[in-house]
């Protein structure tokens, strides 16, 4: 493992969390750096948005690579890049995947355990396979558990609590370095899977769940602000473009 690799696995700590407002490129790689952030983290949706593509490995790997070797040339702070499902049918490609990935640069990735377009999970028995083989390379792996996708916190929760740490055994098995439960805003449910998770928990930022403190104070290791900088970004461009086409002053 190399230094930034280790440096970016430390800084996952449950009640100190890492904060990550996800980069989508090389330029918001450096506005990012620049306010001081510990680490940078693409995500998938807003580096295929920032090209005019759809989320869901529609952006190849080619391109994903060649993004990440464009924000490595910037920066000095750990990078993780977002693989989506690995890039790969099986262990073996994922694997192959990964590894270029670390060979641009990367310090982690991200790894869904559903295969792109398909709302059904991967059996865990599967995706432990292809994290293996991601962790493999030396990576940091932050394995995504999309069991709360579509789901109800209010009506199921408990159930689905269950099937996070079930699936976050298995991911700990195989090597995983952190659990990404996205989808999640219900403050109980997270500290029911922070309390007994074996591996550090990361959350995506909710505008409607608990904020930065009190996701510290749960036990979150790590929060990920996904696709919301990229997207709130575009929203104030179309914003200041109205304004100027109306005749008015921009707010820049």
């Amino acid at each position: 493992m190399n230094d930034k690799i280790e440096t970016f696995g430390n800084l996952h700590i449950p009640g100190d969390p890492l904060v990550l407002v996800n980069i989508w490129d090389a330029g918001s790689a450096r506005a990012v750096a620049a306010a001081g952030a510990k680490a940078l983290a693409t995500g998938s949706y807003g580096v295929a948005g920032a090209q005019g593509i759809a989320d869901g490995e529609a952006f190849s790997l080619d391109a994903a690579i060649a993004s990440l070797e464009h924000i490595i040339a910037v920066t000095d702070l750990p990078v993780s890049i977002d693989l989506e499902a690995g890039y790969g049918q099986d262990a073996a490609q994922v694997r192959r995947s990964v590894q270029r990935a670390r060979d641009a640069g990367a310090s982690g990735i991200n790894m869904e355990d559903r295969m792109p377009g398909e709302d059904r999970l991967l059996a865990p028995d599967i995706y432990a396979e292809r994290l293996a083989a991601a962790v493999s390379t030396g990576l940091w792996v932050n394995a995504r558990c999309d069991v709360f996708r579509g789901r109800s916190a209010e009506v199921d929760g408990g159930a689905l609590v269950e099937q996070v740490l079930e699936r976050a055994r298995i991911y700990a098995d195989a090597g995983a370095g952190s659990l990404f439960v996205p989808f999640l805003s219900d403050a109980g449910c997270i500290r029911a899977i922070c309390d007994d998770s074996p591996l550090p928990v990361n959350v995506l930022r909710s505008p409607d769940g608990p904020g930065h403190a009190e996701l510290a104070r749960l036990g979150v290791a790590r929060i990920s602000h996904g696709h919301q900088p990229w997207a709130a970004a575009m929203k104030w461009l179309g914003e200041q473009t109205e304004r100027v086409l109306r005749g008015e002053e921009p707010d820049y």
